[in-house]
């Protein structure tokens, strides 16, 4: 079970951090990552991370704006998200899956149940 955290209002330029908490033993072993669906369009990636933290990967969009980041003894994975502008609004959803290539493309073991993030202009 994956819940998020973390969402809310805030104004453009500001920032926000979410936080997805996983239930289980096996977390380290999974890939986790972050997507989100805005209103009227499909769900996209926006960051990924490996089992060890070692690998992670991000949408152009989120590039040296977003930081992912975990801590397996938390069971707990985080996105930071900075300079936020109102095409981030979104529901954002995290996920664990195999790989960070696999999850780019998708292909997700679990889904978080999603948490609103809304920038203001």
């Amino acid at each position: 079970q994956l819940v998020e955290s973390g969402g809310g209002l805030v104004q453009t330029g500001g920032s926000l951090g979410l936080s997805c908490a996983a239930s289980g033993r096996t977390f380290s072993s999974y890939a986790m990552g972050w997507f989100r669906q805005a209103p009227g369009k499909e769900r996209e990636f926006v960051a990924a991370i490996s089992g060890k933290g070692i690998i992670t990967n991000y949408a152009r969009s989120a590039k040296d704006r977003f930081t992912i980041s975990r801590d397996n003894a938390k069971n707990t994975v985080y996105l930071q998200m900075n300079s936020l502008n109102p095409e981030d609004t979104a529901v954002y959803y995290c996920a664990a899956g195999a790989t960070v290539a696999t999850m780019t493309t998708l292909s997700i073991s679990y889904w978080g149940q999603g948490t609103q993030v809304t920038v203001s202009a």
